[in-house]
């Protein structure tokens, strides 16, 4: 995981991740924290791991550390963070080390986090586990929340 924690140390990184911060710190619903990056990683790998599927573990945490690292691009110039995503993760990806076959594999995940993928796919897994992410059954902001109710988490679930 070298190249990954390349990635929290990467100066562009860092400085994208205190732009978030300021921007959700007072954000009712599901903030876009480490906590929620790493989540989504580990989600990922379980979901992996069940389906028998052949995947770079640390392509998946790469992925994970950036899916929304753009999101403050989103609120300051209403561009879609996974868009903004991607070109952040471009930059930081080639400066870690990651080649460019690795750099597509990852920014596909990024790009494809908010859509549904294809059925089996790993784009689908990595789609999942971000939804599923989110501890809605427990959040006292739920019923303010604009999700669909059928994307919401309201009980324990894999």
């Amino acid at each position: 995981m070298t190249r990954v924690n390349a990635i929290w140390r990467h100066e562009e990184y860092r400085k994208s991740l205190r732009k978030l911060e300021a921007w959700e710190k007072d954000r009712e619903f599901c903030r876009h924290t480490p906590e929620h990056f790493l989540d989504v990683a580990r989600l990922t790998w379980i979901l992996v791991l069940e389906a028998g599927m052949q995947a770079d573990k640390e392509l998946i945490y790469a992925a994970g550390l950036l899916h929304d690292i753009g999101r403050f691009r989103q609120y300051e110039a209403g561009i879609p963070h996974e868009e903004a995503g991607v070109q952040l993760a471009e930059e930081i990806l080639k400066d870690c080390g990651f080649d460019q076959s690795e750099q597509e594999q990852v920014l596909e995940l990024i790009r494809g986090h908010r859509t549904r993928q294809e059925a089996g796919s790993l784009p689908e897994l990595f789609y999942r586990a971000d939804k599923l992410s989110r501890n809605c059954f427990s959040c006292p902001a739920e019923e303010k929340c604009d999700w669909p109710k059928e994307k919401k988490n309201l009980e324990i679930r894999m």
